[in-house]
């Protein structure tokens, strides 16, 4: 390791350039010189094309990063803008306050209840599928059920419409946009040619979904009388008729800034939630103890989800930057040096998780408080993700469901963590299910 003092405080260890050269000629994933660089209660980084970047994975450093900092450690320039453009997620300053504040409220406290029925609906259609699936004795792809749950479900609460085939492929085509797009902000900036194509299909469906909003919109007005602008409609309004409303009282609701909202909120509502929902049976399926224990108990559910998310954060690089010299529990932070917040390997910190490979749900729900810092697979601070509480709650519907009712035997190999700007595992999850007697 080098270091070298460029401001007040103690420096970082950074790897040596000749480590760093060796990573990028061996094409390895950005996960393994992450692992070279991770020094346990030490700060370290390395630097590549000429930027500095810190790894940050001891509690107190993420809380202080991502919590008390948040202001002060920023986006510099989100990987996935080319899909989101200036949605919530990829917005800063006054415009990502305002946006926060407008759809906080449908994600978080009571807001929650509203979607209670569409991720119902959405949850008894895969349960319907799996019955049918045990019925025959045919296998189904387990990955491909719990990502159409999640697209179903957001979609649902977008647009107050249930999800047809047709819509699902050109929704379901973020997937393949999502593994394009670099794991950092340091890394590869051009996308493949038909990301372009992709993107486009998606806009196309958003766009026509906004359109037909609009066509109901007056049509229910003409049918109710007119609507003073900016009054709030009835309760049973989609995402997508709150963004309608505010675009009424405030011009910097464009069509453009809509369909980013509509969007980021598409991407952020299945992504993740699938993943999860991906490697929860990935271990369920090695820990059949476990699943037994869980089939018809809610908290047991939740725990499962709660350790699939410690070994398995989809979000498991958050990526920032100091535009300003700070300094970090004493280690210097000269401006323009990236920080790497790495929620994968905080939470394979053994001074916190003890045997942290192991997977171990009868870790939560924690018999004492955790440091700050040290659980985040839903970030933490201000730009926290809003949809967690709605992410949780489609989750444990959907799993619980699915548990209470069948068992599941994976019948072909698992594939490896994929660790893109989301981490997934590879490939399809073919598995048997069959219902419990």
């Amino acid at each position: 390791m080098q270091s070298q003092c460029v401001t007040d405080g103690m420096p970082p260890d950074f790897l040596d350039d000749d480590a760093v050269a060796a990573w990028t000629a061996s094409g390895a994933p950005l996960v393994d010189l992450l692992r070279q660089a991770h020094a346990p209660g030490r700060l370290t980084g390395f630097r590549r094309g000429g930027r500095a970047a810190v790894l940050v994975t001891e509690p107190r450093h993420v809380h202080q990063v991502l919590g008390v900092g948040g202001d002060r450690y920023v986006k510099r320039s989100h990987r996935a803008r080319p899909l989101l453009g200036d949605g919530v997620i990829t917005a800063t300053g006054e415009a990502w306050r305002s946006q926060r504040k407008l759809l906080q409220a449908m994600f978080t406290g009571r807001g929650i209840q509203h979607w209670e029925h569409h991720i119902a609906g959405a949850a008894a259609c895969v349960v319907d599928r799996w019955a049918e699936r045990a019925r025959r004795g045919a296998p189904t792809d387990v990955a491909e059920d719990v990502q159409f749950f999640t697209v179903d479900t957001i979609w649902r609460a977008l647009t107050d419409r249930p999800l047809d085939r047709e819509t699902y492929v050109d929704l379901a085509a973020v997937q393949d946009i999502v593994a394009a797009l670099p794991a950092d902000v340091g890394g590869a900036s051009a996308l493949p040619p038909e990301v372009g194509s992709a993107i486009a299909a998606l806009d196309e469906r958003v766009l026509r979904a906004l359109a037909d909003a609009r066509v109901r919109r007056r049509r229910d007005d003409a049918g109710s009388g007119s609507r003073e602008p900016g009054a709030v409609r009835a309760a049973g309004s989609s995402v997508l008729d709150r963004l309608l409303d505010a675009a009424e009282t405030d011009p910097a609701y464009t069509d453009r800034l809509v369909r980013d909202e509509l969007v980021t909120l598409l991407v952020a509502g299945y992504e993740s939630s699938a993943r999860t929902l991906t490697w929860a049976f990935v271990l369920l399926a090695a820990h059949p103890a476990v699943m037994e224990r869980a089939a018809g108990d809610a908290s047991a559910v939740e725990a499962v989800l709660s350790e699939t998310l410690r070994l398995y954060p989809t979000g498991w690089l958050l990526p920032r930057h100091s535009p300003a010299d700070e300094t970090l529990d004493g280690w210097a932070i000269p401006a323009g040096t990236d920080l790497l917040v790495c929620p994968y390997l905080t939470h394979r910190d053994p001074e916190v998780w003890p045997d942290p490979e192991t997977f171990d749900p009868g870790r939560f729900p924690a018999r004492s408080p955790l440091p700050p810092g040290a659980y985040l697979p839903f970030g933490i601070g201000p730009r926290a993700c809003l949809g967690t509480r709605f992410a949780m709650r489609e989750m444990e519907v959907l799993l619980g469901a699915l548990l209470a009712r069948f068992t599941v035997e994976t019948t072909g190999p698992v594939g490896e963590p994929v660790f893109g700007i989301n981490l997934r595992p590879a490939g399809p999850l073919h598995a048997r299910v069959r219902e419990r007697t």
